[in-house]
């Protein structure tokens, strides 16, 4: 085992049942609810079957079901608000006063930063992030993690537009270049939400400080909660789009997490059981 401290840390198996386990001296493995014992206990199982990462995989397949339901039903209850005139009432002087704050210079700046968690610019950065930490840590869990919290939330967004079918803003309230997919839930603000989100994470299991932490916490909100603002900036979406966004993200960012505290449960269990024996 390497030791820590001056020489270089851990990886692999190691360096995550010693460094990922902790975070602000909490252990991720110790389940204090029923449930959460009972979760504990079917990933062990499973594992013993199938493989140490198969508990991941499988929790997170069904963390995903579980994700695609809760923003149907959150799709439900924004229709019936919606009609009701609820908070859907904000989007109108929202968008409203957006446009007052325009100008050419901002809009240039709003619209290349709306890019960065566009199609392109945001895979780009998760896939480089993803293949830093993976091998800096010499590790398949930051690639699984990431894949599979991005491609949830793509997935997600995929399925969720053309069932709710909202309308976006008209195009005249838009700054181009336009888009012309439906507008529930927005895209780019439940993307950047996951992705800052997990990076955010895998970041914070191996920092020391209580002050990194929060830094690190702030800079991934910094950029979920701004991305989703801009959108609404260029009248690509409606305030309750991007809400809803972050809501649903949160969400699938909790199961993607949880399904990572499983893994580091049963990864725990196995290598102590590997080392006294």
């Amino acid at each position: 085992m390497t030791t820590e401290g001056k020489g270089a840390p851990e990886q692999g198996v190691t360096g995550e049942v010693s460094q990922d386990r902790f975070v602000a001296g909490q252990d991720l493995t110790r389940w204090k609810t029923p449930v959460g014992r009972v979760l504990a206990g079917a990933a062990e199982k499973v594992t013993s079957l199938l493989g140490p990462y198969a508990a991941l995989i499988i929790t997170l397949i069904v963390g995903l079901a579980v994700a695609l339901s809760l923003a149907w039903v959150f799709g439900e209850v924004y229709e019936s608000v919606t009609e009701a005139d609820g908070v859907a009432g904000l989007d109108d002087p929202v968008l409203a006063a957006a446009k007052t704050l325009r100008s050419p210079a901002l809009d240039f700046a709003a619209t290349a930063y709306t890019n960065v968690g566009g199609t392109v610019g945001m895979p780009l950065i998760a896939v480089g992030i993803m293949i830093f930490l993976a091998t800096r840590r010499r590790s398949w869990t930051p690639v699984i993690l990431m894949l599979a919290a991005g491609l949830g939330s793509l997935l997600i967004t995929i399925l969720g537009k053309p069932l709710f079918g909202r309308a976006r803003p008209d195009l005249a309230d838009a700054i181009p270049p336009y888009e012309h997919s439906a507008s529930f839930p927005s895209g780019h603000s439940l993307n950047s939400m996951v992705i800052a989100g997990i990076v955010a994470y895998l970041i914070i299991l191996r920092l020391k400080t209580t002050k990194a932490r929060v830094i690190t916490v702030l800079l991934a909100a910094a950029f979920a909660f701004t991305m989703g603002l801009s959108r609404v900036y260029l009248g690509h979406h409606w305030l309750t789009d991007v809400l809803a966004a972050w809501a649903i993200g949160i969400a699938w960012l909790a199961l993607v997490i949880t399904a990572h505290r499983l893994y580091l449960t049963v990864r725990t269990r196995r290598h102590r059981v590997a080392t006294e024996g």
